[in-house]
Formats: C-alpha cells, sequence, structure tokens
C-alpha cells in the first residue's frame, strides 16, 4: 500500500468517509511539532510501532509539516503515567491502554477491555459504527483527553503458570501478577493479584516470589524467556478477548489542531489499529511453534475457572452501574452490540473457521499435505474449555 497516498487522500471521519485531496493538505500544512510519550519500550516492536507509524503517516501526510515524535516508555515519563503527561500538558499526546488508568477510575478499562468483553472486531464495529467513540469520548473528553483507537493485540493469552492448574480449587491463594479489572475478578476466586513491571516479571517468576503472570501473547511472550521458568502456558486470556491501544490527546492540543490535520491524525490512527493486528497475527504462530518446540505446555483453562470467572465478572460490573461515574452509558452500549456481534459471528464467521481449524488439526491443510507442517493438532486446540492436554493444539 502507498500509505502516503492513502492518507493524502482519504480523511475519515468518525461517522464516514471524506475525500481530501493532496493539494489541500500541501496549501493547509501549519509547521506543528508535538511530543507522543508511549507506555511500552521499544523492545515491543509491534506495540510501541504503533505509536511509530502514527507519527510516519502523519509525517508523510504533510511532507514534515506535522510532525510527532515518539518517546518510549520512561524517556519522558513512566509508561503508566503516560495519559497523567498528557493530562498535565507534559506533552500534546500519549499511546498508551486505557485500561491501565482504572485506579482513575473503572470506566477508563472500557477504551481498552474489559474481561469477557468484545473481541478485535466487535470492538472495531462498535468503535466505529456502534457509537463506542462518541460515547467513550463522552466520558475522556471530561478529564481532558481526547480518545482515538491505535492498536490491537487481538485475543491474549491467559499467561504463564509455575504449575498445572486442574480446576478451580488450584487457583486457590495464587500469586499472579494481574492488574485492573481482572485482578479484582481474579480476587474473587482465590488468587492474590499482583502489580509487577515487565521487566521484574522473568526474575519474580523464577524465585518463586510470584506463581503465575500474564502478559500478551507468542510473539512478546517468546522474548521475555517465560516458558524456562514457568512452562504450562493458558489459554485464553479471557480477561483480553482484545487490547485496543490508544492515543490520548489533549483536548487544548486537539482543539488547536486544523480540521485538516484532525482527520488525518484520525485516520492515521486507523491505519495503526489494522497494521497492529496484521502484524500480531503474521508474527504470534511462528513465535507460538518455537515456544512449544523449547518446552511450554499449552492448556486450556478448566471449564470450571471459566465459569467462574464469568459470574464474577457480571457481579463486578453490575456493582460498577452504579458505582463508577460514565460506566452504566458506555458499558450498556457495549454489550448491547456485544449480543449481537456473536449471534451474528456463530453464523458464518465461527462454522468456516471450525471447519478449517479441524482440517488444520487433521493435517488436510495444503501446506500440510505437501509436508510444510504447522502450528496444530490436539483435541483442546479450538476451544477455551477442552481438555487441557500437552499438546494443546500446537504439537508438530
Amino acid at each position: 500500500m502507498d500509505r502516503r497516498k492513502f492518507l493524502t487522500t482519504a480523511a475519515v471521519g468518525g461517522t464516514g468517509a471524506s475525500v481530501l485531496a493532496a493539494p489541500a493538505v500541501a496549501q493547509s500544512s501549519p509547521q506543528v511539532q508535538w511530543r507522543c510519550t508511549s507506555s511500552f519500550p521499544q523492545s515491543l516492536d509491534t506495540i510501541y510501532g504503533g505509536a511509530q507509524d502514527v507519527a510516519q503517516y502523519v509525517r508523510e501526510a504533510t511532507d514534515g509539516a506535522f510532525d510527532i515524535q515518539v518517546f518510549a516508555g520512561g524517556e519522558i515519563v513512566p509508561g503508566l503515567q503516560a495519559a497523567d503527561a498528557v493530562q498535565n500538558g507534559t506533552v500534546e499526546m500519549c499511546h498508551t491502554a486505557a485500561y491501565y488508568y482504572v485506579g482513575k477510575s473503572p470506566t477508563w478499562a472500557l477504551g481498552a477491555t474489559i474481561p469477557y468483553g468484545l473481541n478485535n472486531r466487535g470492538m472495531n464495529a462498535w468503535l466505529y459504527y456502534g457509537g463506542g467513540l462518541d460515547a467513550l469520548n463522552n466520558f475522556y473528553n471530561g478529564v481532558g483527553l481526547h480518545y482515538l483507537p491505535a492498536g490491537n493485540t487481538g485475543t491474549q493469552m491467559g499467561g504463564w503458570f509455575r504449575n498445572e492448574i486442574g480446576g478451580l480449587a488450584d487457583m486457590e491463594g495464587l500469586q499472579m501478577r494481574i492488574a485492573g479489572l481482572a485482578g479484582r475478578i481474579m480476587e474473587e476466586i482465590g488468587v492474590v493479584p499482583q502489580q509487577i513491571a515487565g521487566g521484574d516479571i522473568y526474575p519474580a517468576l523464577e524465585r518463586g516470589t510470584i506463581d503465575a503472570a500474564e502478559w500478551i501473547g507468542p510473539y512478546d511472550d517468546e522474548k521475555l524467556g517465560f516458558y524456562q521458568v514457568a512452562p504450562y502456558y493458558y489459554y485464553p486470556g479471557w480477561w483480553e478477548g482484545n487490547l485496543t491501544l490508544n492515543v490520548f490527546v489533549g483536548t487544548e492540543a486537539w482543539n488547536s489542531l486544523p480540521d485538516t490535520y484532525k482527520r488525518l491524525l484520525e485516520t492515521a490512527c486507523r491505519a495503526a489499529n489494522t497494521e497492529m493486528m496484521a502484524e500480531y497475527d503474521y508474527k504470534n504462530p511462528t513465535a507460538l511453534r518455537n515456544l512449544v518446540q523449547n518446552g511450554a505446555q499449552l492448556r486450556a483453562f478448566p471449564q470450571d475457572v471459566l465459569d467462574a470467572t464469568y459470574e464474577a465478572g457480571l457481579s463486578l460490573y453490575s456493582d460498577l452501574r452504579n458505582s463508577a461515574d460514565g460506566w452504566a452509558d458506555i458499558y450498556d452500549s457495549m454489550m448491547a452490540f456485544q449480543s449481537e456481534h456473536f449471534l451474528w459471528q456463530q453464523v458464518a464467521e465461527a462454522t468456516f473457521a471450525n471447519f478449517m481449524m479441524d482440517k488444520q488439526r487433521n493435517g488436510q491443510l495444503p501446506a500440510q499435505i505437501q509436508g510444510a507442517g504447522s502450528v496444530g493438532g490436539g483435541e483442546s486446540g479450538s476451544g477455551g474449555s477442552g481438555s487441557g492436554d500437552s499438546s494443546g493444539g500446537a504439537s508438530e
């Protein structure tokens, strides 16, 4: 794709698309220089790269007139203070995950993901066409921020465990690195949640200070080497059926932008949103194969764990409807769409996917027939409530 041509000929607004001729951009390109602080280190190239993509797209589309300089987490402020830096005017924008700030209000999490919420496709549909962007910005504008989706990891893995989980009783007393609303739900089934920075997870697992840790998925997890000290790799990450990364722009900075630049930034964020998901979908299969070859033992969460955490989540959300400002309107909108989304997913998408995954498990895809090998096999590979066998759907 010629990204510059795309960005200079199609600026997409909140409810539709409009054509923006390249000469119009060139003729009305005031010099704007912004700083963007990321919540992520450069070593997490896929997530950190989301902010770099946004900056590149707007820079190229304006011949450098709109220049956004990206800083990794810790270079200006610590990663978990990125939104604060925008709110207090230290930087004009940040690239982050809104659920990092549930300490301000649980409602912040709705801009990223909530346990047993939407998947990636559902989240995008709700955001762009189901009123999600407007609902979220009604909330975030109240705290001085403008919200734009800018990346997604897809459904994440359920984390690394030092010991195998045979059922709900084995979760009791576990010290697990997990935060936010997922941590509150885990507490309800006896887990003791711990908040630990990414760089400290491996030594904590190695020493036995914690028993388990969730991170992202195969591509990022492989880099951190968790399989060496906590070999049981569980799925699915029910607390992150998707993870929407986002840009926060200070409302003053946003309002100062020319309309042309607003549309370009919106379009750049949409492009980064698509780009990140595609990159993870391409890289995760190879990483998963590597992890299994190096000793990772894939396991599905037992059904009673999923059932108990689902019910605990519903109870939490019921409480938040009455206690968290802004929660009810956004959550109700999201859940109304979730019901329709998964109804539709069952009809064509899931039927096709299940058929093709069955062929993959049986070695009947073209590449497998030709001897190229695959990531697949094992009965539990097709669902979160499988038997949890050691192959877990990723043996050769």
